[in-house]
């Protein structure tokens, strides 16, 4: 049985997408809050590693001490060959500790916006189409780390999809987000939904909520791909 283990950063974070797969798998699926404890003997039989989204920056060590331990762990995740997959705040900390810098980026991206492939292949991305929308919230971004590939790109951030070697991916952008997890983000998070280039409004974004089905599909292909190969 294959033992995936996922680190959720903020309560309402819906695991649907991944729970879906691991159960439709037979797959052993763990969440865990960094912030409460990670337990480093997960490494022994960790087959994937996925490190979720947040609303806190990588390198705000200060404001939250336990960033260090959840760093050290998935640097030896990274070190030790596991599969890791970064989603957001996932992606920068796995791009800081390739060794590039974690900044805010001169737009937030909110809402469901168009990502383009890359001429770069990797069997990772076989299923995904060399366009598409997917949904997106953050304001920080990360130059591409030396030695990966650019696997995707977009208007507003330019690293949207990386892959470190045939073992570690960064997506920028959220294809596990559920429309009640958006929901949530609304109550939360609301102040955020402000004029500018590339945020949508809240009803913008509830009028695509459809789209969430397909973007949940395209993961679980990737899943599915991260977990085979």
């Amino acid at each position: 049985m294959n033992n995936i283990v996922a680190f959720r950063h903020f309560s309402f974070d819906d695991d649907f997408a991944f729970r879906s797969w691991a159960n439709v798998n037979g797959y052993r699926l763990s969440v865990y809050d960094p912030a409460i404890a990670i337990p480093f003997d997960l490494l022994d039989d960790l087959d994937l590693l996925i490190i979720c989204g947040g609303p806190m920056s990588v390198y705000e060590e200060e404001l939250h001490p336990w960033l260090a331990d959840e760093k050290r762990f998935v640097q030896d995740a990274i070190q030790r060959g596991k599969k890791v997959l970064g989603i957001c705040f996932g992606a920068q900390m796995i791009a800081e500790l390739l060794g590039s810098p974690v900044y805010r980026n001169a737009h937030k991206e909110i809402g469901w916006h168009t990502i383009n492939r890359t001429q770069e292949e990797h069997p990772w991305f076989d299923n995904l189409p060399q366009q598409l929308v997917s949904f997106q919230w953050h304001g920080d971004t990360f130059d591409l780390p030396e030695h990966t590939q650019l696997l995707a790109t977009a208007e507003a951030c330019r690293v949207q999809a990386f892959a470190y070697g045939e073992h570690v991916l960064g997506l920028q952008f959220h294809l596990e987000t559920t429309p009640a997890c958006m929901a949530a983000m609304f109550e939360h998070w609301s102040s955020e939904l402000i004029a500018a280039p590339y945020i949508q409004s809240e009803s913008q974004i509830r009028s695509q909520f459809g789209q969430s089905e397909l973007s949940i599909r395209m993961l679980h292909g990737i899943l599915d791909r991260m977990v085979t190969a």
